[in-house]
């Protein structure tokens, strides 16, 4: 070969690999300088990720990722923090979230303060004087997640502690399961509730001696005393919940919220504040289908509208299995209340509208995610799915088993059969565990509340939730639970029920995301899906299991950018002191609206 001929090849050459380059996409974003953990088997981890419009164009070694540098690509420098796919709320309430982070918050330790009825009612006095004013103009007080298995007189404050707070404005404050609630002498009053008021089907009235409401009210009670009220108000007074929510939701890594349970109303806020480009992550609506059929039916889609849509029904079978309202199939163990002999709690609904509900939903097709806490519930719920699936097929609906808590092995067994996604809750584990144990299961059938081993077993994937508002949406949390089931006394409260960390991950990451049939496009760190991420402050692979509890969510990314990043002790915050106080304006239009839909004299 001639030098001409050599010089040619050369020129020739590197003309290919110019134009091979520049044939790439050039990213707007290359992520590196931390461990990436994909949560992709075939790619486990990698060194850097490009992004180009929001979505993953290049995932692996450094060398070759930098291939897609160009002039105006920004290099995202992880700072040795660990990077993962956004999380994907496998079952919350964005919306009530919103309600408990502008509302007084009454959490137990380490989430909140109070541990008895004393610091409880300390803890209004406290909320009510920082929000003065706004109290003052919208005549009622709020507050949430009261636990009476974590207050010291182990039992609910009643219509009496409440007054003793105020007599003149009416108070309402919410169990942390959300299936229960007190109300003070002049809520009651409002309400309509006396000793001539009949329990509503599927609710307790709590009464004294006299016959007359104690304050303490349950689910259908309950919900028909509050959930109305803030049904009424409208979007406007949902506003202001709708975006408290899912900033509270970024702020834990989440990058796609659930509205469980939603409403219409609900729904049209959070897409009325979406549109104002207030809603900084994809938030995936289930409209009540004993309420909402219409909604539901005229709005489901697998398509966003300004990160909103709807996903399909919720149903609600049974209640609160640490208040005790959860339907069981043999009596609790040691339950504290004047419960009668061998109760075993009760259903919210009944079967016909259990099949009713389940059929509908079949029928057309759509996704359906059934709240089933007791054994009694899931038996339920089998049925019903059992007699749907005879009636009308498959139609690769996906159906959702939301928690699950008490459940048989045989029940575990029927759902794989039957292609029901579990969605658990091995939060129960740390918050409620000692009480499992020793006063709604016993210490035998404790062992297997939420059994993620058993769903490992059988090789079934699942997803681990958080029920905000029952608890804050703290990831760190769900995951250190997954893993560790340690209580809050340090017990482990059914070892064989644990898993790996990755699987704790998936539960967090891949898994919820086929949930919401978003399995394409989310939920790990691949080419082609969406640039969403989250960065912890370590890699929760490489610590001591024991400590995933004190990772923290530093940085969350929605489509290549920032939606929230962590200031000194933000997280803690979170835990101790309302949100509403840093929004003031927020905090006087919800209680500005509650003024107005409860009709208080001012």
């Amino acid at each position: 070969m001639t030098r001409r001929s050599t010089q040619i090849l050369l020129a020739l050459g590197a003309s290919l690999i110019m134009s091979a380059a520049s044939a790439q996409e050039v990213a707007d974003t290359i992520y590196t300088g931390g461990p990436v953990l994909t949560i992709n088997d075939d790619q486990p981890a990698a060194e850097a990720v490009a992004v180009k419009d929001g979505r993953i164009i290049a995932v692996g070694d450094l060398a070759e990722v930098m291939t897609r540098q160009g002039d105006g690509t920004e290099i995202f420098d992880l700072d040795g923090r660990t990077m993962l796919p956004g999380f994907i709320d496998s079952h919350g309430h964005v919306v009530f979230g919103g309600l408990q982070a502008l509302s007084a918050n009454l959490l137990a330790p380490p989430d909140g303060a109070v541990k008895d009825i004393a610091s409880l009612q300390a803890t209004l006095r406290e909320w009510v004087e920082k929000n003065a004013e706004a109290v003052e103009q919208a005549g009622v007080i709020i507050g949430f997640g009261y636990d009476n298995a974590q207050l010291a007189e182990l039992r609910h404050p009643t219509r009496e502690n409440l007054d003793a707070v105020s007599e003149e404005l009416p108070i309402m404050i919410v169990h942390q399961s959300g299936h229960l609630g007190v109300a003070n002498s002049k809520a009651l009053e409002i309400i309509g509730f006396d000793a001539s008021t009949e329990d509503p089907a599927g609710g307790v009235i709590r009464r004294g001696a006299d016959g007359e409401p104690n304050g303490v009210l349950e689910e259908y009670a309950f919900f028909s005393a509050l959930v109305p009220v803030l049904s009424q108000l409208g979007p406007d007074a949902f506003l202001a919940f709708a975006q408290a929510g899912s900033e509270l939701w970024a702020s834990f890594g989440y990058t796609t919220g659930q509205d469980g349970r939603s409403s219409a109303s609900a729904v049209e806020a959070l897409k009325a504040v979406a549109a104002a480009g207030k809603i900084p992550i994809d938030v995936v609506a289930y409209p009540d289908v004993l309420e909402a059929r219409d909604y539901i039916g005229e709005h489901t889609s697998l398509e966003y509208a300004d990160g909103i849509r709807v996903g399909g029904c919720k149903l609600t079978i049974d209640g609160s299995p640490q208040g005790f309202t959860a339907l069981r199939d043999r009596p609790y163990y040691d339950p504290v209340g004047a419960y009668p002999p061998g109760y075993a709690g009760y259903s919210a609904v009944t079967m016909e509208q259990v099949q009713d509900a389940v059929n509908w939903c079949y029928e057309k097709g759509f996704q359906i995610l059934t709240h089933a806490n007791g054994e009694g519930a899931s038996d339920m719920l089998i049925a019903a799915i059992d007699a749907a699936q005879a009636e009308y097929g498959d139609p690769g609906n996906r159906p959702v088993l939301i928690h699950g808590q008490f459940m048989r092995e045989d029940q575990v067994d029927a759902y794989k059969r039957l292609g029901v996604f579990p969605s658990v809750f091995p939060m129960h584990t740390f918050y409620w565990g000692d009480w499992h144990r020793d006063h709604t299961v016993g210490p035998i059938n404790a062992e297997n509340i939420s059994p993620t081993g058993w769903l490992l077993e059988r090789g079934m994937i699942f997803g681990s939730h958080h029920d905000a508002p029952v608890a804050f949406p703290d990831s760190m949390r769900i995951l250190d639970a997954t893993v560790t089931r340690r209580t809050r006394s340090g017990d482990i409260l059914g070892p064989h029920q644990r898993v790996d960390v990755m699987t704790a991950l998936k539960a967090l990451t891949i898994w919820p995301a086929w949930q919401h049939f978003e399995e394409d496009n989310k939920g790990s760190i691949e080419v082609g899906k969406l640039a969403d991420f989250v960065l912890l402050s370590d890699d929760p692979t490489a610590i001591d299991p024991e400590t995933l509890d004190q990772l923290r969510v530093q940085v969350t990314i929605k489509e290549d950018e920032v939606i929230y990043e962590a200031q000194d002790g933000e997280q803690e915050s979170h835990l101790r002191e309302s949100p509403f106080m840093s929004d003031p304006g927020s905090g006087h239009r919800f209680l500005h609206a509650m003024y107005h839909a409860t009709g208080v004299e001012k």
